[in-house]
C-alpha cells in the first residue's frame, strides 16, 4: 500500500529542489533562501525549513539531485562522440541557464567543503555512465567535458554539436585522434 503522505512529501521535496535550481539560475546562489525557494515552489515558507533545516542542507540536496538528474540523462546516451557532442550542445544551448546554475553550485563546493561530496557525485555518476576504462583516460574525458561546458557557457554564441564532436572524439577513451594531413 502506498503511503500518501510519503508521496506528497517526496513531491514537495522535488518541487523545492527544482525551485532552488531555478532561483540559482535566475539570482545566483546568493539569492537562495528558504523563503525565496518556497515562494518559487509555490509552497508555504515553513515547508522549505521543514525538509531542509539549513541552507547548506538545501544546497547540498539541490546539487546532489541535479547531478543525479544530469547523470540519468547522460546514462541514456550511446557512448559515441556524436551523442556526447549533442548532449554538450544542448547543455550550453537550450539548457544554458540550468547548466550555469549547476556549475555555480559545483564551483561553490570549492569554498564550502560540505558541498564537495555532492559536487564529486557528478564525476562519479558520469564515470559510472561511461563505464569501466583506463582511469587516466576517464579523468581526461571528465575534465574535458567540464572544460567544454564552461567554454560553451562563456561563448557569445553557444557551440553546436558538430563543433564539439571532434574534441569529444579526442577525449573519449579508446578513440584515436584523426590524423592531420599536410597538403594533397
Amino acid at each position: 500500500m502506498v503511503d500518501g503522505r510519503r508521496v506528497r512529501g517526496e513531491r514537495r521535496r522535488r518541487a523545492l529542489l527544482e525551485a532552488a535550481l531555478r532561483v540559482v539560475e535566475r539570482d545566483g546562489v546568493a539569492g537562495v533562501g528558504h523563503r525565496s525557494v518556497a515562494r518559487e515552489a509555490g509552497v508555504p515558507a515553513t515547508s522549505a525549513t521543514y525538509y531542509y533545516a539549513t541552507l547548506d542542507d538545501l544546497l547540498i540536496a539541490t546539487l546532489t539531485w541535479s547531478a543525479e538528474e544530469m547523470a540519468s540523462s547522460f546514462r541514456s546516451l550511446p557512448p559515441t562522440p556524436a551523442a556526447f557532442a549533442r548532449f554538450l550542445a544542448d547543455a550550453v544551448g537550450p539548457h544554458r541557464g540550468r547548466t550555469m546554475a549547476e556549475y555555480e553550485l559545483y564551483l561553490l563546493a570549492a569554498r564550502r567543503p560540505e558541498l564537495r561530496p555532492a559536487a564529486r557525485r557528478w564525476l562519479d555518476l558520469v564515470a559510472e555512465a561511461v563505464g569501466p576504462g583506463e582511469p587516466v583516460a576517464l579523468r581526461a574525458l571528465l575534465a574535458g567535458l567540464d572544460g567544454l561546458l564552461i567554454q560553451g557557457l562563456i561563448a557569445d554564441v553557444p557551440p553546436v554539436a558538430r563543433e564539439f564532436e571532434p574534441v569529444v572524439s579526442l577525449l573519449m577513451p579508446g578513440r584515436r585522434p584523426p590524423r592531420a594531413t599536410l597538403g594533397p
